[in-house]
């Protein structure tokens, strides 16, 4: 068995990862295009991660006629155009519509068990993870820093999700109250989930969850569903911070303690418009991005970075 091999094995066949740095400092970016240059893994190497997230459309290989050709030749290219030093640091994914086979797709896409095998198969999940024996690709791991546990949650908000209401670019409220992001059988187990014991969870959705004022995907697109998520956050009593992707601007976003941090894009920069919100923190930045999180056992520092590695954003959440 190779070295490579090995670390991918166990990166994702433990469930409690331990980490003995003074720091631990996790990695979060989305919109990977396999055709175009990657340069932004240049100043990620220099973060010296322990971990790295990907937050959906980590491939391109979503087709307007909903087949699986172009995604298979995505994920080939892909797997040669990622950075070999992601082998030596731990690796965790969600999908988004890109990477799940149709722009802005849900519940209804055909092919949806299909594309779930090929993602397996890329990400080289084992068969005994959970995410190999059911639907939908969301998961949970445990981190274990300092004294700390670190419980770290991906969301799979594709798979079960409802059809959304309105032209693309132009979504509206979908006020049907069996309407749903996550499903039934993903709602309960992330409610049994939340109430596990830990020091600081990460929730991880490939769609925004506090933005609510620009037209495009988002959890407000299902008001009930945003609303659902954040009472139960909050009912937790935990130290939680959301992170995103999807929207090819990053940002960093506040709703009362409840922190997100947008990264996105990795090398699919996004339009030069003006764009704000009622729960955004600064501005949001079009450019290509990352997000860092580094973690202590009294704070959390939260970045957005540029290609550069110069910080676009920042705070720090006490805990």
């Amino acid at each position: 068995m190779s070295k490579t091999t090995i670390l991918i094995f166990l990166v994702f066949f433990t469930s409690l990862y331990v980490n003995s740095g003074e720091k631990l400092t996790i990695g979060f970016g989305s919109c990977l295009h396999q055709d175009h240059p990657q340069e932004i893994w240049n100043p990620i190497k220099e973060e010296q991660l322990d971990r790295f997230f990907f937050l959906g459309d980590n491939v391109y290989g979503d087709s307007p006629l909903g087949h699986l050709i172009k995604m298979k030749k995505a994920y080939k290219t892909q797997k040669d155009s990622l950075p070999f030093w992601l082998n030596d640091i731990s690796v965790d994914s969600i999908w988004d519509d890109h990477d799940f086979g149709k722009n802005d797709g849900g519940r209804t896409y055909r092919l949806k068990k299909e594309a779930q095998e090929l993602y397996l198969d890329f990400w080289e999940i084992p068969e005994s993870d959970p995410r190999s024996i059911r639907e939908g690709v969301y998961f949970e791991k445990k981190i274990s820093h300092k004294n700390m546990t670190i419980q770290l949650i991906g969301l799979d908000t594709r798979y079960f999700r409802s059809d959304l209401k309105g032209p693309k670019g132009n979504y509206e409220k979908n006020l049907d109250p069996k309407a749903t992001v996550l499903g039934k059988d993903q709602w309960n187990w992330l409610k049994n989930k939340i109430k596990e014991k830990s020091d600081l969870t990460l929730i991880a959705s490939s769609i925004q969850i506090l933005a609510k004022d620009h037209p495009y995907e988002k959890w407000e697109n299902f008001p009930k569903e945003r609303e659902k998520l954040i009472n139960l956050i909050n009912e937790s009593k935990k130290n939680i911070i959301l992170v995103t992707g999807d929207r090819h601007r990053g940002g960093i976003y506040k709703l009362d303690n409840l922190y997100e941090l947008t990264a996105s894009s990795l090398n699919r920069p996004g339009g030069n418009f003006k764009e704000s919100d009622n729960l955004l923190i600064g501005n949001t930045y079009n450019q290509m991005n990352y997000g860092i999180l580094e973690i202590s056992e009294d704070k959390v520092e939260i970045f957005l970075k540029d290609i550069n590695g110069n910080i676009l954003e920042s705070e720090i959440l006490d805990i």
